[in-house]
């Protein structure tokens, strides 16, 4: 058993208690997955990040949920990078991170963390009535064609048409594993639905969105930067964003309230890279004692 230095952060919010909390372990990266997974079950978080040194970037990032590890996550990214100028480990206004899903460029402009997620992936069409099943609501609350998109990690991206439906939705594991089915990305079993309305909570924002989870996972993602990163690059790709930056929310409902400043690059059809920003918030720090083994 050794002792690691851990932050817990907020992230996508500049308070305690908003956005999405994220433990942040320091020189991690090297446990195993069962430990990292059972870390993530203990806190009861859904996500948790372990860094260590990288031999291509300024640091390695590895990403766990309470069931497995995944390649990338955005508000662990801001999250870690928080945590990690809170304790003096940034030089400069810039930094790039080793994640699984390749190398994520960080900007850093006063106390706003930018990270550009990689050029959008558009992967396979899931039927509407497929999707609506499996949110349990009638397929007549969703209003363009849901579609697999990752910049980073896949979500199916369902664009509902106002809040009333974004809040009546739930989640159906039989359906849901249908989803799945037709991700139509190796690697990963991705399929939650992640829903969008296009107005926002408050009269800040442009967007305001919910995933649900399914177990061992916590019921709902307070705000997920990974699937804002996708949702935007579905909503610029098919016309339905005018704006070239603009302000996603999520979280409201839950009493934790999220918000990031989404950037396009590139143009809607030839989308380079999708830059997600938001602000973290060192709630808590500390130690943990955790065994180790060789990775």
């Amino acid at each position: 058993m050794s002792w690691f230095d851990f932050d817990w952060v907020d992230a996508f919010t500049d308070k305690a208690f908003g956005g999405n909390g994220c433990a942040v372990v320091h020189g991690a990266a090297h446990l195993s997955d069962e430990v990292c997974m059972a870390y993530v079950r203990e806190t009861s978080l859904v996500e948790c990040t372990f860094s260590g040194p990288s031999d291509v970037a300024d640091i390695r990032v590895r990403y766990f949920l309470a069931s497995r590890e995944i390649p990338f996550a955005g508000h662990p990214t801001i999250a870690t990078v928080a945590a990690l100028r809170s304790r003096g480990l940034v030089e400069g206004d810039s930094l790039t991170l080793e994640t699984g899903a390749g190398l994520v460029a960080i900007r850093l402009n006063g106390n706003e963390i930018e990270m550009t997620q990689v050029a959008p992936e558009f992967g396979a069409h899931v039927p509407a009535d497929l999707v609506a099943s499996a949110i349990s609501l009638s397929e007549d609350a969703i209003i363009s064609p849901p579609r697999f998109v990752s910049t980073g990690l896949p979500f199916c991206i369902t664009v509902l048409r106002d809040h009333d439906a974004l809040r009546a939705a739930r989640l159906a594991e039989g359906p849901l594993r249908e989803v799945a089915a037709v991700a139509g990305f190796s690697g990963s079993d991705m399929a939650e639905p992640f829903l969008v309305t296009l107005q926002g909570a408050t009269t800040q924002g442009d967007t305001f969105s919910r995933l649900l989870l399914a177990p061992p996972s916590p019921p709902e993602d307070p705000f997920t930067g990974s699937a804002t990163g996708a949702m935007a690059a579905y909503l610029w790709k098919y016309g339905l964003m005018k704006k070239d930056q603009f302000i996603a929310e999520q979280g409201h409902d839950m009493g934790r309230p999220g918000q990031a400043t989404v950037t396009r690059v590139g143009p809607s059809d030839a989308m380079t890279g999708i830059k997600v920003a938001g602000q973290g918030y060192v709630l808590m720090r500390g130690q943990v004692d955790l065994p180790e083994a060789d990775q």
